[in-house]
C-alpha cells in the first residue's frame, strides 16, 4: 500500500553547480540541469564498463530519482505560482 519510500540524500538537485566539471565532462548543453553534477559519474561508469546494461545501477538509479525530485520542485513551484496568481486576480475583482 504504497510508502516506504525513502528519500536519498545524494539525490538531491543543486541549483549551483560546477561549471567546469560539468564542461570537462562534456556533458551536453540539453543534460546540463540541477542533476547534472550526477551525470559525470555515472557517464564515468558507463564508459568504464562499456555501458553493460547490469552495471551502474546504483548511479543511474539515484540520477534519476534526482530527475525526478526536481520534477516535484517545479510542480510545486508552479503549484504556488498559480495561488498567487490567483489571489492577485481576486484582489483585482474587489
Amino acid at each position: 500500500m504504497g510508502g516506504g519510500h525513502h528519500q536519498n540524500p545524494e539525490a538531491k538537485p543543486h541549483v549551483d553547480q560546477d561549471t567546469a566539471a560539468i564542461i570537462k565532462a562534456n556533458i551536453p548543453h540539453a543534460f546540463r540541469d540541477t542533476c547534472a553534477h550526477l551525470l559525470i559519474p555515472l557517464n564515468k561508469c558507463r564508459r568504464e564498463t562499456w555501458w553493460n546494461p547490469n552495471k551502474c545501477g546504483h548511479y543511474r538509479h539515484v540520477y534519476e530519482e534526482c530527475q525526478y525530485n526536481a520534477y516535484l520542485q517545479r510542480c510545486e513551484a508552479k503549484v504556488q505560482e498559480n495561488l498567487v496568481l490567483a489571489e492577485r486576480a481576486s484582489e483585482e475583482e474587489n
